[in-house]
């Protein structure tokens, strides 16, 4: 049986679109995850055949997320490791996905201006991009934009998340190798991380190992240590890591380098790398389902007015949240129906 490849036309749009992105067109690489992010519904099979073109060419970039609470230095660590990194011949691509205003909509940390060095730099590309309120610290487009990233011919992504904390999980789920970067004196911020959090961390760097500060950072790493032990690792064939660095000082930056490439080697001699990226791709596509299904449903004056009248049902007790949910059900598959 063969896929139905039928759900795209053809695009010429498309078409010249990818061949720039395939080319190492920066600009171009712009237009297309800004096609990507798009809500318009007319514009979704157009970036559909756009990843679809690009998609031989991706796949071989490292993919890292950079995950922590906000003030931890983020920006700093992730300029730091781009500038290794880029000084080494790689090309990379910087997602930095933002809060979003509830006023604009648009990012409000704004980390092109964090990231000036990298910025600059004409074998990297940064972008920042509203959450959209959307949980799991990623934007709801990050995965086009990662691919699209990919094709360019990033050999490195870098994705760095709301930081929340209640929900980052979800960034797990976009790349391979997670890092959760920490503060010295972490003894109540360990009390307070998710578990959830930390079973997934792959390597985990406490920051801001200088100065006065380098005693309290190396205790801080060691207790890391000691809770990781208790963790159930993702992975059969790594073992969490925990490192300290300066991101400011840049020291330590080198040393992170090596335990990525060690993850690297580890988890792709094993099988394990490409078996992840197998069902990572599957559930993408689910996930794309859902949020083009709901999207859809609420687009329609119709469908958005009877969606109200659910959500309020259920919040003023007349109706349980399991049969608001029947009924949006039945909304979708009127829609598919009359579709």
């Amino acid at each position: 049986m063969t896929s139905d490849r039928s759900v795209t036309r053809e695009s010429p749009g498309a078409r010249s679109l990818a061949e720039r992105v395939l080319a190492g067109d920066r600009l171009a690489l712009a237009k297309a995850i800004t096609l990507a992010e798009s809500t318009r519904v007319d514009d979704r099979p157009i970036a559909a055949e756009l990843l679809d073109r690009v998609l031989p060419a991706s796949g071989k970039a490292r993919r890292i997320a950079i995950t922590g609470a906000p003030g931890v230095g983020k920006s700093t660590f992730i300029q730091a490791l781009g500038m290794h990194a880029v000084s080494a011949g790689r090309r990379m691509a910087v997602l930095a996905v933002d809060p979003t205003s509830r006023r604009s909509g648009g990012s409000i940390l704004g980390d092109r201006t964090r990231m000036g060095e990298l910025v600059a730099h004409p074998d990297v590309f940064v972008r920042p991009s509203p959450s959209g309120g959307s949980l799991g610290g990623v934007a709801p487009r990050t995965r086009d934009a990662l691919l699209l990233a990919e094709a360019w011919g990033a050999q490195l992504v870098l994705v760095e998340t709301v930081g929340v904390g209640q929900s980052e999980t979800a960034a797990a789920d976009l790349v391979d190798l997670f890092c959760v970067l920490v503060a010295p004196g972490g003894g109540d911020e360990l009390q307070g991380l998710k578990r959830g959090l930390m079973e997934l961390a792959d390597i985990v760097v406490v920051n801001k190992c200088d100065g006065d500060l380098a005693a309290v950072a190396s205790r801080t790493a060691n207790e890391y240590r000691s809770a990781l032990t208790l963790m159930r690792p993702r992975w059969r064939s790594w073992r969490p890591r925990v490192l300290t660095c300066s991101a400011i000082r840049r020291e330590g930056i080198a040393e992170f380098w090596e335990a990525v490439e060690e993850f690297w080697q580890e988890v792709g001699s094993t099988g394990e790398l490409d078996e992840h990226r197998r069902e990572q791709r599957v559930r993408w596509m689910w996930s794309e389902v859902e949020e083009t299904l709901v999207h859809r449903l609420r687009q329609t004056p119709t469908g958005d007015e009877k969606v109200r009248t659910l959500e309020n049902e259920v919040a003023a007790a007349a109706r349980s949240h399991a049969s608001g949910a029947l009924g949006i059900i039945r909304l979708l598959e009127e829609g598919i129906r009359q579709g």
